[in-house]
């Protein structure tokens, strides 16, 4: 088993940075294909962004390529999410995911999730 808590969310202004902390525990002597998702009120959850397990490739949605950096740091076994000039349509609570599979893909299923954390920005 892994548990995956997440961290770092706030109240922010467009235009500010951020950046969410995941944490593994427990079964982290292996590593994840790891995620980053996120759900906004009266929405469906999306994907936001991607890693491989060793952080030689990422995968990001279109609505963040260029302004999200997702990473990992497998000594801390943690992975991050790095959220650049964020947007008011940005506002959600965000989750981290891991998955069994080895290959990065939007609908690749995600075995472990986190609790999630709130970013929201005001315009």
């Amino acid at each position: 088993q892994v548990q995956l808590i997440e961290s770092g969310g706030g109240l922010v202004q467009a235009g500010e940075s951020l950046r969410l902390s995941c944490a593994a525990s427990g079964r982290t002597d292996t590593t994840y294909t790891m995620g980053w998702f996120r759900q906004a009120p009266g929405k469906e959850r999306e994907f936001v962004a991607a890693i491989t397990r060793t952080g030689s490739a990422t995968l990001y949605a279109d609505s963040v390529k260029g302004r999200f950096i997702i990473s990992r740091d497998n000594a801390r076994n943690t992975v991050y999410l790095q959220l650049n000039s964020l947007k008011p349509e940005d506002t959600a609570v965000y989750y981290c995911a891991a998955s069994y599979l080895v290959v990065l893909g939007v609908q690749i299923p995600y075995h472990f999730w986190g609790q999630g954390t709130q970013v929201t920005v005001s315009s």
